[in-house]
């Protein structure tokens, strides 16, 4: 039967993904509008909006934070761009974005010595093979197939080469070990719900030592350069960005911290990410015609988790019918407004995508489960029709 509850939330998007709890437009009604970024009051905010990520992620006092344009995007492009070269590349990838990445090493920076390890969507590449020798691309939750490292156990700390991380859906809702990554990066619009076009990058001290001591043999962007002179530019990780952002933006981003400090820092948002994989957990166990994407139990996201349709007669269908059946469902739950953006990724197996991190309640993620059930009842009983 058609259920009867709603989501007091249906925005399930993995990005930009669902505003905080509780959130407003009054919730900016604070931001240094109409003011100069370089002024007083905007580097004020936008050093606290570093010094607040400090503190509740834990990340140590010697590593550099900055705000740097273009998103998640622009900070591992600027990694890559910045800080490849010196020594051979490993770069794994499994979902779309770390794919990307691995392509921009090859075909735009060219680099000669790059072992790419790939594994298809559910799986991880064999983290073994890995030669810490070399600096090493990698995204820690992979956004677009659900699928995660389990841990950092895996990444040496005897490592010669440098450990460049996409985190964008990672950072907040999975424990970093900071000491085991020397580049982090990810964006303000995935777990704490930002607006989007800035991204964070983290930089350790052996990062920074590597900037200090090589210059790219290939031109570089001003939107990209970290140093001068031979020296890190330190003003970019003391609030004074290299292009100008939106003060709106750096306000939200304020506000988003604010919450996750009132209620609890980092152990609650990651509990609270937790509790939506769970509730998802507990109703696939019981759901006969949908699974996971991530096969390994372990490896699964529980922020970004992608979902396979595993009913006989629908894998019985071609991959268009397929695709046409999930996009049904998909736009069933947008009419009844009782769920937003939950199809796969265009690059991704035909699915669903439903966003369980922080800001998302778990009251909401349960009250999804029982509408994907009828929507999927709706649309397998018109394919028998």
């Amino acid at each position: 039967m058609k259920p009867t509850q709603k989501p007091g939330n249906a925005c399930f998007s993995s990005g930009p993904c669902a505003k905080r709890p509780g959130w407003n437009l009054e919730s900016l009604a604070n931001a240094a509008v109409g003011r100069s970024h370089r002024a007083k009051i905007g580097k004020e905010k936008l050093k606290e909006t570093i010094d607040r990520t400090r503190a509740i992620l834990g990340i140590p006092a010697d590593y550099r934070i900055g705000i740097v344009p273009a998103s998640d995007t622009g900070a591992v492009e600027m990694a890559l761009w910045s800080l490849l070269g010196p020594r051979g590349v490993d770069v794994l990838h499994w979902e779309s974005f770390g794919s990307g990445w691995a392509t921009e090493i090859v075909k735009q920076l060219k680099l000669p010595n790059v072992n790419s390890y790939k594994a298809e969507y559910g799986q991880l590449p064999d983290l073994s093979k890995v030669n810490f020798a070399n600096d090493v691309v990698f995204t820690w939750n992979g956004t677009t197939s659900g699928v995660k490292v389990p841990n950092g156990d895996w990444i040496s700390a005897n490592r010669e080469g440098l450990t460049i991380c996409d985190a964008t859906s990672a950072v907040f809702a999975m424990e970093m070990p900071w000491d085991k990554l020397d580049v982090t990066t990810w964006s303000w619009q995935k777990v704490m719900g930002g607006e989007g076009a800035h991204g964070m990058i983290v930089l350790s001290p052996r990062a920074v030592a590597r900037l200090e001591s090589y210059t790219p043999s290939w031109p570089m962007p001003k939107i990209f350069t970290l140093t001068k002179g031979g020296k890190l530019i330190e003003g970019i990780f003391e609030g004074e960005t290299i292009n100008t952002p939106s003060m709106i933006a750096v306000e939200d981003a304020l506000d988003g911290l604010r919450w996750a400090e009132s209620i609890g820092g980092l152990p609650a948002l990651i509990k609270r990410s937790d509790a939506n994989l769970q509730a998802v957990k507990e109703w696939v166990a019981k759901t006969p015609w949908v699974d996971f994407l991530a096969e390994v139990p372990e490896t699964i996201s529980n922020t970004s988790i992608c979902l396979k349709i595993v009913d006989p007669a629908y894998n019985l269908l071609s991959k268009d019918e397929q695709e046409a059946k999930a996009k049904e469902i998909v736009s069933l739950l947008g009419k009844e407004k009782a769920a937003f953006d939950i199809g796969s990724y265009r690059d991704a197996p035909t699915g669903l995508r439903i966003w369980g991190g922080a800001t998302v309640e778990t009251s909401d993620m349960q009250a999804i489960l029982p509408w994907l059930d009828w929507a999927w009842n709706e649309v397998k009983m018109k394919n028998e029709k």
